[in-house]
C-alpha cells in the first residue's frame, strides 16, 4: 500500500514500495523476476551483460527479432543457461581472457570490446533466431560504454528504466486487451496510486541507495511483443493508444531512465522515497 504521509518540509512527495524487480542477463532476451538488485554504477549485477551481435558485430534485438523475445534465462554460480524450444538448454561461462575480443556496436556506440562466448553459443542462438549472430559478453565496467551520466553496459543508453504500477494501470483502462509490464521491460516498479507521478519524480531514495531520473524512456515497437512468445497480439498496440495521450518532444513516453548515484543492494519490497 503507498503510503502518501509524510514530514512537512522534507521534501518527499510519498513514501512507496518496491512492487517487482527484473534483471534481463541478455539484452532482448527474456527476463528473470528477482526479490534483490545488486545496484553497480553501470547497472544491476547480472542485467545485460550478454548481447546478441550480427556477424558484422551489430547488436540484435526485439525490434528486427521478435523470437528473442521467449528465449529464456537463468544466471547460476557458473554463469548463464539459455533455454529455448526445439533445442537443448545451453550453459555458458564468461568468457575467460584468452577468448576472442570482438568489436560491436550498440546504437551510435561503435567500437565496444567484447569477448566473444564462442562456436556453440554463436551455433545455439544462430539456429534459435534462424539467422547467423554471436553471443558476447561486457566483464568488467572499464568495457562499459561511457554516456554523459557515467557508464552502461549493453543496455540502451541508462543503467535502470524505473515505472510504476498506476500508470500501467491507467494505460489499460485504454486497452481493450491489457498488456503486462514485462512489455516494457523494466528494472524497477514502483507501487503508485496517481498515474504518472513518475513524471515528477527526481531522486529515489531506497535505504542507502540512490537514483536519479534523468529522461522519460521513449518506447519503440518491442512494447507490442508479447514477451512470452514472441508473437504480435495486437498490432501497434499499446504503441498507438499511447501516441493518443503519452507523445512528448522525443517520442512516446512511458517510464523514466535512472541513473545509480549511490549503490547498494535493494529488494522486493524496500521502502521508496520519492523526491522532486
Amino acid at each position: 500500500m503507498v503510503r502518501r504521509t509524510v514530514p512537512p518540509g522534507s521534501g518527499v512527495l510519498f513514501l512507496t514500495r518496491i512492487a517487482a524487480l527484473y534483471i534481463h542477463p541478455v539484452k532482448s532476451l527474456h527476463r528473470i523476476d528477482v526479490e534483490t538488485l545488486d545496484l553497480e554504477p553501470w547497472g544491476p549485477k547480472g542485467d545485460r551483460r550478454w548481447l546478441v551481435v550480427s556477424p558484422e558485430g551489430i547488436f540484435m534485438t526485439q525490434r528486427q527479432h521478435p523470437a528473442m523475445a521467449p528465449v529464456r534465462t537463468f544466471l547460476d554460480a557458473d554463469g548463464l543457461i539459455l533455454s529455448a524450444e526445439a533445442v537443448p538448454p545451453l550453459r555458458l561461462a564468461p568468457p575467460g581472457p584468452d577468448a576472442s575480443v570482438l568489436s560491436v556496436s550498440v546504437w551510435k556506440d561503435r567500437n565496444i570490446e567484447a569477448r566473444d562466448a564462442g562456436e556453440q553459443a554463436a551455433d545455439w542462438m544462430s539456429k534459435v533466431l534462424q539467422t547467423p549472430c554471436r553471443i558476447v559478453h561486457m566483464a568488467t565496467p572499464e568495457q562499459a560504454r561511457p554516456t554523459g551520466f557515467g557508464s552502461v553496459s549493453f543496455a540502451d543508453g541508462f543503467p535502470l528504466l524505473v515505472t510504476s504500477t498506476a500508470s500501467l494501470a491507467a494505460l489499460n483502462e485504454r486497452l481493450d486487451q491489457p498488456v503486462p509490464m514485462e512489455r516494457f521491460r523494466p528494472n524497477i516498479v514502483v507501487e503508485t496510486e496517481a498515474p504518472w507521478a513518475e513524471d515528477e519524480w527526481r531522486i529515489l531514495k531506497i535505504g542507502m541507495v540512490e537514483l536519479e531520473l534523468v529522461k522519460p524512456c521513449s518506447r519503440c515497437i518491442v512494447t507490442t511483443i508479447d514477451q512470452e512468445t514472441g508473437h504480435i497480439p495486437v498490432p501497434r498496440e499499446p504503441l498507438r493508444t499511447m501516441t493518443a495521450f503519452r507523445h512528448r518532444p522525443g517520442g512516446v513516453m512511458f517510464g523514466q531512465n535512472a541513473i545509480i548515484r549511490r549503490a547498494g543492494v535493494i529488494r522486493l519490497g524496500d521502502q521508496v522515497e520519492c523526491l522532486a
